[in-house]
């Protein structure tokens, strides 16, 4: 009896001969991995736990790497009543395989029944965001029967304790400000928690992340709401002087996408390969005192603009630069709560930026902001570089309050997220 005869067997659903013909497999090669799993989950639906324990476990030694081998081993031990050994064997599966969506949501089940739960809750976030990404356990057709109640618990389990994290962010915020001042934020908070619809004022907005209403929306900003416009205009001339200097050395001059992929994923080239590098001056929140004190009239003209602060996040302030025919492709902003701003500084012909479907060319001097949580690209079809200055800004339709609020949201959410998506 072969391997893939075995195999077909299983797969016809004749489940005796497949499991005689496993266990003919396993006296001819007794750390045969296949037959060491069919056999160890045969004899755990037959209520012989600790047989499926012994089987399962000579396939972890036989196999460590073997990460469904760890799932199997969990189940048989969770049968047999040894949770925290299952719990270990549950851990081990997403380990070595931290794309096993099924394991992970049995070993977020083993963390709450080991009372763990902010930890289970992690993992249940991350096994649904993980399947649902990819069309699975997104209602019950696509989810299998034998899962469905432990899919519904962890839904329930996340909704709740969504309801929990939102008293938690929101009363320290009430204590600090007072609940008057916060009606919009605690609506974001609503929204984001999925307590409440968002209704968009305009149906081309859509923020990938966190959306408050109440605020205006237009693709492009009213210059008569930025105060600091002129001021940082009159600077052009200053600001583009020290870009010239810094793009004569390549040292400062970072990618902005984090890898290859993000890049191919983004950019488009018109004649080249294309290229988007950025001088930074703060990057994800964090000022770059090398180059600041490098451009020291462009420190002081962002200075007095109304930076969107929030820790591990904004503000996004830098030199960008496009390449000649360098296209990036249309996306969305994160959120309506900050607005972004380009001051141009070097600008050849045929350079625009489109936001929700009207096109804006750039002229030298003259700064505009826009909303990026409308769909928006731009691009430089030109034979010569392109240079806006990018910053990140409080949409000015926030009060003082509504701004520190935020930067306290979004930094706890973002923290979060960040243990999400490492786990």
């Amino acid at each position: 009896m072969s391997l893939a005869e075995a195999q077909e067997l299983l797969r016809r659903g004749r489940i005796p001969e497949a499991e005689s013909a496993f266990q003919r497999l396993l006296e001819q090669s007794p750390d045969q991995l296949e037959a060491l799993n069919v056999l160890g989950l045969a004899a755990l639906r037959e209520g012989r736990a600790e047989r499926a324990i012994e089987l399962l476990r000579r396939a972890a030694t036989a196999h460590p790497g073997d990460a469904l081998t760890q799932h199997h081993l969990g189940r048989a031990q969770e049968a047999a009543g040894d949770e925290p050994s299952a719990l270990m064997a549950h851990e081990a599966a997403v380990r070595l395989r931290p794309d096993f969506t099924l394991g992970r949501l049995f070993w977020a089940a083993a963390l709450e029944r080991a009372r763990r739960l902010d930890e289970a809750v992690v993992q249940y976030v991350r096994a649904l965001d993980d399947a649902q990404q990819n069309g699975r356990w997104l209602n019950p057709e696509t989810t299998p029967v034998a899962l469905r109640p432990l899919i519904e618990h962890a839904v329930i389990t996340v909704r709740d304790q969504r309801n929990a994290a939102f008293a938690k962010l929101f009363e320290p915020l009430v204590k600090r400000f007072g609940a008057a001042a916060l009606t919009r934020i605690a609506q974001t908070l609503r929204i984001y928690f999925n307590q409440e619809t968002a209704v968009y004022p305009d149906p081309r907005q859509r923020p990938t992340f966190l959306f408050m209403p109440g605020l205006p929306a237009a693709p492009y900003l009213d210059r008569a709401l930025c105060p600091w416009g002129n001021a940082l205009d009159a600077q052009t001339g200053a600001i583009r002087s020290e870009l010239a200097a810094v793009l004569s050395d390549s040292r400062g001059s970072e990618r902005v996408f984090a890898s290859e992929a993000l890049e191919r994923e983004n950019l488009r080239g018109l004649r080249a390969p294309p290229s988007w590098t950025g001088y930074y001056f703060y990057r994800h929140g964090v000022r770059r005192e090398d180059n600041c004190t490098t451009c020291p009239d462009t420190a002081r003209a962002l200075d007095a603009l109304p930076l969107s602060r929030i820790r591990g996040h904004g503000p996004e302030v830098l030199f960008s630069v496009f390449t000649p025919g360098t296209h990036l492709l249309p996306h969305r902003g994160v959120t309506n709560t900050r607005l972004v701003g380009h001051l141009p500084l070097v600008i050849p012909e045929d350079c625009a930026l489109n936001v929700g479907g009207e096109i804006h060319e750039w002229i030298e001097g003259r700064s505009v902001v826009f909303d990026d949580t409308y769909e928006h690209e731009a691009w430089n079809r030109s034979h010569l570089t392109r240079v806006v200055m990018i910053f990140d800004i409080w949409n000015p339709y926030l009060s003082e309050i509504e701004q520190a609020a935020c930067a306290d949201l979004i930094a706890d959410i973002g923290d979060f997220r960040e243990t999400v998506d490492k786990a």
